[in-house]
């Protein structure tokens, strides 16, 4: 059977079972948009910004477990795709980015809107491609999206020629891959697993860290299998939130630079560290030297690069979390820890870390605290990048898997947004609440008009403290309060919101929370809440950088802002 290219394109989506597409148009694509008349099972998502069809993608891959889509021209449209692309293969998330680009004559000739987009993306995808024959698209795609889902998930890059859209070939798509350099590991090998299982076993003070990996590999039984059957208390990373329930007597919260303070207690006391699908980054591990100092460390990931790469290892296992974890269950003894849970929990009660002070302040951790209790962590939370986010890692309590999606390893600001407009596409029957800063959501806040079009029930929580609050912070502490190209002006968002059909309030006093988030969480569609809060509030505790996570600065008691103590680092 004789198709162009854009049917290729469109056939093999469907094949991999695509049903959502975020993109935006442009000339070197219209072969292919003219074409998706033919193909009404192919959902269109018209985003704002090529930058919001990438983070779109990467939220729907990361909501759904299902490589997401995002298409756009040549030139800019491209490179307005290179941040989320980025962002996507950071965080090991599975997405495709489809590039529209200029006629095979024009190539190398610096044509109009031409750029080198699979060079440009080289060091930023699982990998890429540039389709130089329209014969050659099916087997393309159903490599890409073999390279995408299988070892670490990532994103990979399809550049398409004008011509390539239009040309015809004979249509069959391949069965099966075929890349024999390309052999992930998914199995750990048994002796390894068995000198990991006798570690355990014999182990007084062990600890989990639980990583991303854990919910790319849907392991969220095995992990809750072994803590419980070797009573070993769970830490998580920042993307391993929501890998295990936080309402588990074995939860103890977040590691790092902001994790709390008897969790990066435990660490630095512990004599095992189990690291599953985690990559020991520095926001986690602070200061390589003084991490974990008297534990051995089994660190179990898909990824071989990965292990030894920033923490030495004592016993590596290569492959994919849950095979390895269902291993692990069916050799370790069963245990308790009673003394070692017991430290844990006094840890706890010593330094109180999500204690939120009593007042009239309106204070961001009672915000995220109220839509905790509220959606009583039924709900996908959707954050972007700054204090809101550790405020949402430190102050929601997540229930259910896969229920925190944020950006991570490249620390995008402005993510959130497209990114809750891809999990509420994944996810339409679950409530998707989209928290930002006043300053992420600047960037990408166009996107309100992709919800508004597609009729997306997204709550949007503002926490507008009038600054680049991260930043800001480090000011304060490190230097000298000297607040430079950090105060920040914004808009009225109620006006805007208005000006796109969307229901707002705001929010200014404490009594205010709980009758404003479930206003908006009754209402039937999008609801934007803007919560000015306290312009000066710090994330704490917080390791300061070069420091070890032992050395941990807890919230000061203080009168007044001039009794914040300054620290030169």
């Amino acid at each position: 059977m004789k198709l162009n290219g854009a049917q290729i394109v469109c056939e093999s989506l469907i094949r991999e079972g695509v049903e959502v597409i975020f993109g935006y148009p442009g000339g070197v694509l219209l072969p292919f948009y003219d074409t998706l008349l033919q193909y009404p099972q192919l959902r269109h998502i018209l985003v704002r910004h090529e930058q919001g069809a990438a983070h779109a993608a990467d939220g729907y891959a990361r909501a759904t477990g299902r490589v997401g889509v995002c298409l756009a021209t040549s030139g800019p449209g491209a490179t307005n795709l290179v941040t989320g692309i980025a962002n996507a293969q950071m965080d090991s998330s599975p997405v495709l980015a489809i590039t529209g680009q200029v006629v095979r004559p024009l190539l190398g000739k610096d044509g109009f809107q031409e750029v080198d987009i699979t060079g440009i993306t080289l060091p930023i995808t699982k990998h890429n491609y540039l389709i130089m024959d329209a014969g050659d698209v099916a087997r393309t795609f159903k490599e890409a999206f073999h390279i995408a889902t299988t070892g670490r998930m990532g994103t990979v890059l399809v550049d398409i020629p004008k011509d390539v859209f239009t040309d015809e070939a004979e249509f069959q798509y391949p069965a099966k891959v075929s890349l024999p350099g390309y052999k992930p590991v998914t199995r750990g090998h048994p002796a390894q697993i068995r000198k990991a299982t006798e570690l355990i076993n014999r182990s007084l003070r062990p600890v989990i860290i639980a990583g991303r990996g854990v919910t790319l590999s849907r392991a969220f039984d095995e992990l809750k299998e072994l803590a419980e059957k070797a009573q070993v208390p769970v830490i998580t990373t920042l993307l391993g939130i929501s890998c295990f329930p936080e309402n588990h007597v074995l939860s103890h919260g977040m590691l790092g630079m902001h994790g709390l303070a008897h969790v990066n207690m435990a660490v630095s006391h512990a004599d095992l560290v189990i690291a599953i699908g985690m990559r020991f980054d520095d926001r986690a591990t602070a200061m390589v030297s003084g991490f974990a100092p008297q534990a051995s460390v089994i660190h179990i990931d898909i990824d071989p690069a990965e292990i030894g790469k920033n923490v030495r290892v004592d016993i590596p296992i290569v492959g994919d979390s849950k095979n390895v974890l269902r291993e692990l269950c069916k050799l370790i003894e069963v245990n308790t820890h009673m003394d070692w849970l017991r430290q844990l929990d006094t840890w706890q009660h010593e330094h109180p870390s999500t204690a939120i002070r009593d007042g009239h302040d309106l204070l961001p951790q009672y915000v995220i605290s109220t839509i905790s209790d509220i959606t009583d962590g039924d709900a996908v939370i959707v954050t972007g990048v700054g204090q809101h986010q550790m405020w949402s890692a430190q102050h929601y309590c997540y229930k259910k898997p896969n229920s925190l999606i944020s950006s991570g390893g490249l620390g995008t600001m402005g993510f959130e947004l497209p990114a809750a407009v891809g999990a509420k596409v994944g996810r339409p029957d679950e409530p998707v609440w989209c928290i930002c800063g006043d300053g992420g959501f600047q960037m990408t806040m166009q996107e309100l008009g992709t919800i508004a079009q597609e009729r997306l029930a997204v709550k949007v929580v503002i926490i507008n403290n009038g600054y680049l609050g991260m930043v800001r912070q480090w000011q304060d502490l490190f230097y000298g309060r000297r607040y430079i190209a950090t105060p920040l002006s914004g808009p009225d968002f109620q006006k805007i919101a208005e000006a796109y059909g969307i229901r707002a309030l705001r929010v200014t006093e404490r009594g205010e929370v709980e009758p404003a988030v479930r206003t908006a969480m009754d209402h039937d569609g999008p609801f934007i809440l803007e919560f000015v809060v306290e312009p000066e509030e710090n994330v704490y505790p917080m390791v300061p950088p070069g420091a070890s996570l032992a050395d941990i600065i807890e919230p000061p008691v203080r009168q007044t802002l001039g009794a914040m103590p300054n620290f030169n680092l």
